[in-house]
Formats: C-alpha cells, sequence, structure tokens
C-alpha cells in the first residue's frame, strides 16, 4: 500500500504541472529577461519558483477555513473549479495570449517579474489557486497535508528547472513546438474540467436530494 504522504505528493505534482504549465511560461521568461545575464536570470527564476511555492502554499493551508466560513460545499468546490480549470484549458489549446498586451508591455518595464508577473497570475493563477484549494478539502490528517505541501514544493523545483533551462529548451524544440505541447496538455486538462464539473455536479444533486427527503 502507497504511503499517504508520497500518494498525495504526487497526486499533488500530477494535479499541478498541466494546470499551471510552466513549460508555458517558458517564451515569456526568455522575452522578459532577453537583455539580463545567464546568472542574472537563473537568480529569477530561483525567486520566481519561491514566489509560487509561497502563494499556493499559503492558499493550501487557509483553502479549507475560508470554504468553511463562506459556507461552501466541496461539490460546489469541484463545479467553480472545473469551470477555472476549463477556462485555463480553452486557452491553452486554442493558443490564447496567457498575458494581455498591457500587462506584457508593463512587465518589460519592471524592474523585478517574479512576483508579477510571472508567479502570479501567470504561474500561480487562479487555475492553481483553486486546485491547491480542492486539495485542502480532501486533507484528513497530518501525512496528507505534508505530502500536498511537498508535492507544491516538488512543483516549485519544476518551475525552477523549467524556466532555467528556458532558452535552451527554446532552441531545441522552439516556440512552436512548446506551442504545440501547450496545446496537448490544453486537452487533457479540458478532459479534467469536465470530469470535475461532472463529478461536482452529481454530488450537488444527490445532496440536495437526501435533504428533501
Amino acid at each position: 500500500m502507497v504511503h499517504p504522504t508520497f500518494s498525495f505528493l504526487l497526486g499533488t505534482l500530477a494535479a499541478l504541472f498541466p494546470i499551471a504549465d510552466p513549460i508555458g511560461a517558458i517564451p515569456i521568461f526568455c522575452t522578459l529577461t532577453a537583455k539580463h545575464p545567464a546568472k542574472y536570470r537563473r537568480q529569477e527564476a530561483q525567486q520566481i519558483a519561491f514566489n509560487v511555492f509561497a502563494v499556493l502554499v499559503t492558499f493550501f493551508l487557509v483553502g479549507k477555513f475560508i470554504l468553511s466560513f463562506f459556507g461552501i460545499s466541496l461539490a460546489v468546490v469541484r463545479i467553480a473549479g472545473g469551470l477555472i480549470v476549463a477556462h485555463t484549458a480553452w486557452q491553452m489549446v486554442t493558443s490564447h495570449q496567457r498575458l494581455t498586451f498591457q500587462e506584457h508591455a508593463e512587465a518589460i518595464d519592471k524592474e523585478d517579474i517574479t512576483f508579477t508577473p510571472m508567479a502570479v497570475p501567470l504561474i500561480s493563477g487562479p487555475g492553481a489557486i483553486g486546485v491547491t484549494m480542492t486539495l485542502s478539502t480532501r486533507c484528513q490528517v497530518w501525512e496528507e497535508y505534508l505530502g500536498c505541501v511537498l508535492g507544491i514544493g516538488l512543483f516549485g523545483g519544476v518551475v525552477y528547472v523549467c524556466l532555467a533551462l528556458g532558452e535552451r529548451l527554446l532552441r531545441k524544440w522552439g516556440k512552436t513546438g512548446v506551442g504545440a505541447l501547450t496545446r496537448i496538455l490544453g486537452f487533457f486538462i479540458l478532459a479534467i474540467a469536465v470530469q470535475l464539473i461532472a463529478d461536482g455536479s452529481l454530488e450537488f444533486v444527490r445532496a440536495n436530494l437526501y435533504e428533501t427527503r
């Protein structure tokens, strides 16, 4: 039997990677840091990874309390999360720009891009935040909480590797290859979103039927 910590670690990483899509963020990172030396770009990638970790862990730890405070059920969270994930996936499938023209123009002039726009909203955006809040509702014992936190930490490490090696990946795959991979990931994420909405809807209907009896 797989230990809960390891199971939740892998589950968290598997849930975050396609939705946050750090590979799709590589071209934007390379554009915004094109004038910076390689050593400084690695430092920026490290800071972005830390910011992503900090944002996602914060929402993971307070997510259950926020949902409880507003009286939001798990079924509703799944439906809302599915809609957010579906929106993110549709943008990936249709190659929609992850930053608006205005956001991109402002980012070029910023001295520090590590928090905005790179960490938020580019990588740890609404989709990733929604996933971490949903994960928080599924944790019951400390081993599961630990597994999710470690999974978010491992995802932060993946973000660093993707951004640090981003220029090499772009030279090897090109923007067309990265875009094709993003669209493929988007298709699978869209399927996951539909499943989330379907499961949440069924659970919501069953809960209401049970209450009316």
